[in-house]
């Protein structure tokens, strides 16, 4: 049978289409299935926020926030004097609002948004401040300095601002759960990106804001992370808390006016957790509120530098006194570390005291000749002393295998052929090994030594241990002010 041009082209049209078809079918069947919408985690955290009260916390939660607060406030004032402080004190002064709320050590006062960044800049400057050990953010910098501010400008009660610091640190810790450590991976500072969420949930709390605002406030929060690792061993690593806080009162402050925010804007598609990393464990912010206390694993460093260099200070001053190894004599010390070590900490010659916090070279080396790793010993004058830089030199680390960054193998080889050895499962300050209440007080003294008088210095100190006590939380700010 003969078949016109109608019936040719409508005949190949079917032979091209089919395997078409064919394959498009079996790519829609082995397609994989849609993934299940992420829960309403903005909204979900909202509402924990605004139900958590301080009767219903855990005795060790109540606990360990006063601990944190403590120790937060001895970094803020250890650190109000450092060049980074001087420098932005005199950056923003003239252009400061009301001089509503005063910084620990110093006699300026500033508006509260400016209070709370300068004092969250001088409580990191030291990168002695606390550490959530599982995601590396410093809990207590960004919470801590936005509510301590509000409470400046109006009073509130030592157990509201407890609750609210433990909430505040509760939502940037498990927000940075979700997230880490793939975020941090991709080179984001995780304390400046999750705490305006913390501070934003404190000061939103302190406020009184409806379930709604404090969704908004959360969302302001989202639209505002700051904060880039690049940034370590300057001054602008300090700048990130500081500006988190600052960040999340901002948001408070909106959100409490009506200021609108997505509903969505931690777990939806173009939200913060979507945009900001490859990972989304929802079940970190979300299981187990009020239940699971993130807040209770906060630990507090008994060495001012970068948390993975703390195995190896530990490791080098128990060698240094229990075997009585003398710098001098010190042929070689290898170091077995995980990646993170020196992806951290790989600064060679460091400069300056903010560099050689993230040397693990320096840390090794000042551990030996002066047998501590307070802020004295990553100072500008301890990264250039002779006999420092000479011992860094014959620091070697190696990446290792099965080596935990809370961990570090030293072994350390002497000129006459003698060896050491140390393996640090965990460094004191951590979980396992926290440092004790007294440990705490002797960090603060020190820190304030030559900033407040001793007696001064103990006040202070005595009013956050009593924070639950106090009718009035801002006392505390009033009291660590220079000259109070």
């Amino acid at each position: 049978m003969s078949m016109n041009r109608r019936s040719l082209i409508g005949a190949a049209g079917l032979a091209l289409t089919a395997p078409t078809l064919q394959g498009a079918q079996a790519a829609e069947a082995t397609k994989p299935a849609a993934k299940a919408p992420p829960p309403h985690v903005t909204k979900i955290l909202a509402q924990w926020i605004l139900i958590s009260s301080y009767d219903t916390m855990p005795d060790p939660v109540r606990r360990e926030g006063v601990r944190s607060f403590l120790n937060w406030v001895g970094v803020a004032i250890g650190g109000s004097h450092h060049e980074t402080v001087n420098v932005a004190v005199s950056a923003l002064q003239p252009f400061s609002g009301p001089p509503q709320a005063g910084l620990f050590g110093r006699t300026e006062r500033f508006d509260i948004m400016n209070a709370a960044f300068l004092n969250g800049v001088a409580s990191h400057i030291f990168d002695f401040d606390d550490t959530h050990l599982k995601t590396i953010i410093h809990p207590a910098g960004p919470v801590a300095s936005a509510i301590l501010a509000y409470a400046a400008m109006k009073p509130v009660s030592g157990k509201e601002f407890l609750d609210a610091l433990v909430v505040g640190i509760e939502a940037e810790c498990r927000i940075g759960n979700a997230v880490y450590p793939n975020h941090y991976d991709a080179g984001w500072h995780i304390t400046g990106t999750c705490g305006p969420f913390g501070a934003a949930a404190a000061a939103g709390k302190l406020m009184g804001l409806t379930e709604q605002q404090m969704v908004y406030a959360l969302g302001l929060a989202a639209s505002q992370p700051v904060g880039l690792r690049e940034s370590f061993g300057s001054m602008n690593k300090s700048f990130n808390p500081g500006r988190a806080a600052s960040n999340g009162l901002f948001a408070a402050i909106l959100a409490a006016k009506g200021f609108t925010s997505s509903d969505g804007m931690i777990e939806a598609k173009r939200g913060w957790a979507n945009t900001i990393s490859t990972k989304q464990d929802w079940s970190e912010i979300t299981d187990g509120l009020g239940t699971r206390y993130e807040a209770q694993l906060n630990t507090y460093k008994p060495f001012a530098c970068g948390i993975v260099m703390h195995p190896t200070i530990d490791a080098a001053i128990q060698i240094r006194d229990a075997d009585h190894v003398r710098p001098e004599d010190i042929q070689r010390v290898d170091l077995k570390v995980h990646p993170l070590v020196l992806e951290l900490t790989g600064k060679t010659a460091p400069k300056t005291g903010l560099e050689g916090k993230f040397s693990i070279y320096h840390a090794a080396a000042v551990a030996f000749v002066e047998g501590a790793g307070g802020e004295k010993q990553f100072s500008d004058r301890a990264v250039n002393d002779p006999r420092v830089v000479t011992l860094r030199q014959k620091v070697v680390p190696v990446i290792t295998p099965g080596v935990d960054p809370a961990q570090v193998d030293m072994t350390v080889t002497l000129n006459d052929g003698r060896t050491f050895h140390r393996h640090i499962e965990h460094a004191i300050g951590s979980v396992e090994k926290p440092m004790s209440d007294a440990q705490l007080e002797s960090k603060f003294a020190d820190l304030a030594a030559g900033v407040l008088p001793d007696a001064q210095a103990k006040r202070v100190m005595q009013l956050c241990w009593s924070l639950p006590e106090l009718k009035d939380a801002g006392e505390v700010a009033r009291a660590g002010v220079a000259g109070s």
